[in-house]
């Protein structure tokens, strides 16, 4: 398949998931609110959060591909499921050895990790049961991340990108329970954090099938440390470092945010509305290039591989930077109309817009890093977008901290700062990665190229002047709409139809190109029943 397509199959059963998603999320706002609950409930999805991110939705997976394609094209398909299996079985085991002793430890974690409720007794057991009820999703993810990784490989990113669907399934069955039985926020929030496991282990298990549909026979043995295994390890944790300093930022600033009392809910609520162009358009896309940046390097196809980056950096950001530019404009329109609703009031949309607006504007930086990263991971090199990670989460530990320590005492919300750091790390992020390449020959920006983005940013210029007196009259509209969720999906959609008509009309793109980047690549496979 293009480039094109390939993140389109990505990128529409992702975003079909993130729609189910954001309603578990309309659920959970107007069940807990932005109180202790919800922060006992974002505290416990934060660890397998990130390894949700981490492995399932593309570091790993980016970091995989390469090794798991290269032993394919060299020694065939029989060594390609022998290196599988090995690496899977070693990493099964090292995971649930780590989930283990985090279960057992959490009594002691849980007052660092939520030091705000640290002497009530009453909050800290629940927060306890529910980390180490869904701790066990960590060591599903490793299995459900390698198996991606090898369908993503042949070719097939269907069943991989649909499969996320289930976490969002299966926590909303005990989050809409109490419309029809009588539970206590206790009872609803322990099921929540259990589906979350169980959600886990379908998705494990649908992956699993679909790898030995496609005819690879992979084993989950005794783990062993060999000489593939090794090789696997020293390049796919260095990529999961690099593919995943955004999520060690928002690790960090949660961290960093335990000890003020809501300042969990808040970061939980923008992340999940800014990281929404990230996972549909950021992870599609870097899932995609790899294997085509892969096929181009082994080819020594350097001006392939100049074209494709351009591509997709371009795709990338025609679709992020009118995401980013309403979730600065109109952050507070958008929250307070979709999520305000039971617990949830006006005053937690006004606070959760504010800290929005800061991660907003790093955006387009968050979903470069995604486009930018498996340049290197084809010519497996994940040492220096590893070591590019760890510079970007360390400004994020200085500068956040700073921020949130200094916006509390000057009496401005210190969230606000752990925002701030996170887009001012990703933007360096970005420097580093673009910047290697460039000076290193891999990449460097036609003229093309700068034509088009300053396009698309002139037609995204234009879609903020109409949405700036939306954010005005906001009052207004919802009144002449009669809903506010009518007034805010009338903004958005003409917002939308605005942008789109401005790329056309600027020439950023064009019917022809469109078709022709959506035409299959000559000599690619027809998918199957899979795809």
């Amino acid at each position: 398949m293009s480039l094109a397509r390939n993140t389109v199959v990505q990128a529409t059963l992702t975003l079909g998931s993130r729609i189910l998603g954001f309603g578990r999320d309309l659920a959970l706002s107007a069940q807990f609110g932005q109180g202790a609950m919800m922060d006992v409930f974002t505290t416990a999805l934060m660890l397998p959060n990130l390894f949700r991110r981490l492995f399932a939705e593309g570091a790993f997976a980016q970091a995989f591909v390469p090794i798991y394609g290269g032993v394919r094209e060299r020694e065939g398909e029989v060594a390609a499921a022998v290196t599988a299996s090995e690496a899977l079985s070693f990493m099964f085991a090292v995971v649930a050895g780590f989930c283990l002793v985090f279960q057992i430890a959490m009594p002691w974690l849980m007052p660092w990790l939520l030091s705000a409720y640290a002497d009530d007794v009453g909050v800290m057991q629940v927060a306890v049961t529910a980390a180490q009820l869904t701790m066990p999703y960590l060591a599903c993810m490793t299995i459900a991340s390698l198996l991606s990784g090898v369908l993503n490989t042949s070719g097939r990113f269907a069943l991989s990108a649909a499969v996320p669907v289930f976490l969002n399934l299966c926590t909303l069955v005990p989050l809409l329970a109490p419309l029809v039985l009588d539970l206590d926020p206790t009872t609803v929030l322990l099921a929540t954090s259990a589906a979350v496991t169980v959600s886990g282990v379908i998705q494990a298990g649908l992956l699993w099938w679909g790898v030995r549909r496609l005819g690879v026979g992979l084993r989950l043995g005794l783990p062993r440390l060999t000489p593939g295994v090794s090789k696997t390890l020293k390049l796919a944790i260095p990529g999961v470092l690099a593919g995943g300093a955004l999520q060690l930022n928002s690790v960090i600033s949660q961290f960093l945010a335990g000890s003020n009392e809501g300042a969990k809910s808040v970061l939980y609520n923008a992340e999940r509305l800014y990281q929404l162009p990230l996972g549909i358009v950021g992870v599609a896309i870097g899932l995609a290039l790899v294997p085509r940046l892969t096929r181009a390097f082994v080819a020594g196809d350097h001006d392939g591989g100049k074209k494709t980056l351009d591509d997709g950096i371009t795709l990338s950001m025609a679709f992020t930077l009118p995401a980013a530019v309403a979730l600065f404009v109109i952050p507070f329109f958008v929250i307070d109309a979709t999520v305000t609703r039971g617990a949830f009031t006006s005053a937690d949309a006004a606070r959760t817009a504010d800290v929005l607006r800061q991660f907003a504007w790093g955006v387009p930086a968050f979903v470069l890093a995604k486009v930018l990263t498996p340049p290197f991971f084809a010519r497996q090199d994940t040492r220096r977008p590893m070591i590019f990670a760890v510079i970007s989460v360390a400004v994020t530990v200085a500068l956040g901290a700073g921020l949130f320590l200094w916006f509390g005492r000057i009496g401005l919300d210190g969230v606000l700062g752990l925002a701030i750091a996170t887009s001012v790390s990703a933007w360096f992020n970005v420097a580093l990665l673009a910047g290697t390449l460039m000076r290193e020959g891999v990449w460097s920006p036609s003229a093309r190229f700068v034509s088009r983005l300053l396009r698309v940013l002139a037609a995204s210029g234009v879609m903020a002047a109409v949405l700036v007196p939306a954010s005005l009259f906001y009052p207004q509209l919802s009144a002449l709409f009669l809903a506010k969720e009518v007034a805010v999906i009338a903004v958005c959609g003409t917002g939308a139809l605005v942008y789109a008509v401005c790329i056309v009309l600027f020439r950023a793109v064009s019917v022809s190109e469109l078709k022709a980047t959506l035409r299959r690549e000559p000599g690619a496979s027809v998918p199957t029943g899979l795809d």
